[in-house]
């Protein structure tokens, strides 16, 4: 009862940690903790790709490289060349940065006593935003900026059913990179509070145990075990949420892509 008791403020600890917080002056003008995780994400990205770009050869030799490889491939064939279509290429550099630079941030919020530069909105509104540029740029760059915001009411509706579809249109648009920076920064943020919670419950039912060495203790200590067990599932869970919200906002992006560019609606 006791430790269910501490539960409560111990949770509201939690949650308070993954506040930003500034590390470097304040939060109008400084450096947070998941701005400082995402610039020490942006710098293991870097390395990451110099890395694989010098060991690269004709033919790949070694995990590291064929890891990464596959990785690229798998982004050019499903993504680049199944979403966007035939000007892929133009696009491909951008959807690949975009994927690595997500997967490296999650993957390094994982890591005990670090934080993902994406469980932090500003960051993935960033993110969102950087994308939302790109494919209206991408837009306007095909149609012209007036053919490219014409062109968000579909071709043949008469109007003024057109204008009102337009409207309609325009406000999805808007919305795009808010869903886009949303889904990811919830994803991210819910799921390290959920390990977070396991953790907590785990030490509450021990700690009685690691102070004294009792029956009693030992028999309170054995529903720590399943929230270990629990903690790990979620973890390995986590491992794949980390991929698969990468990927999510990587194919979104090439979606919003191809419709920019598209010919007619």
């Amino acid at each position: 009862m006791e430790a269910f008791e501490k539960l409560s403020g111990e949770i509201q600890h939690l949650v308070a940690e993954f506040s930003s917080a500034p590390v470097a002056g304040d939060l109008t003008v400084g450096i947070t903790q998941y701005s400082f995780w995402l610039l020490v994400a942006a710098a293991v990205f870097c390395i990451l790709i110099f890395a694989f770009v010098k060991k690269q050869t004709l033919v790949p030799h070694g995990t590291f490289v064929n890891g990464v490889e596959y990785v690229i491939e798998y982004v050019e064939n499903d993504v680049a060349k199944g979403v966007v279509g035939t000007n892929w290429k133009k696009h491909f550099p951008f959807l690949a940065t975009v994927f690595f630079f997500i997967l490296v941030n999650n993957f390094i919020g994982l890591i005990p006593g670090m934080k993902p530069g994406t469980g932090a909105i500003g960051c993935t509104a960033a993110l969102a935003l950087c994308s939302f540029v790109y494919f209206v740029y991408y837009g306007c760059k095909k149609h012209g900026v007036i053919g490219y915001f014409k062109s968000l009411a579909p071709a043949g509706v008469a109007f003024p059913m057109n204008v009102f579809v337009w409207v309609i249109e325009v406000f999805s648009l808007l919305l795009r990179p808010i869903t886009l920076a949303i889904r990811l920064f919830c994803n991210m943020f819910a799921g390290h509070i959920v390990m977070g919670s396991f953790s907590i419950m785990a030490a509450l039912f021990a700690e009685p145990l690691l102070e004294q060495a009792t029956a009693a203790t030992i028999a309170g200590a054995i529903p720590s075990i399943a929230w270990l067990a629990i903690l790990l599932i979620i973890y390995a869970v986590e491992l794949i949420v980390a991929f698969v919200q990468a990927y999510v906002f990587t194919v979104l992006s090439a979606v919003y892509i191809q419709i920019a560019e598209a010919d007619g609606h």
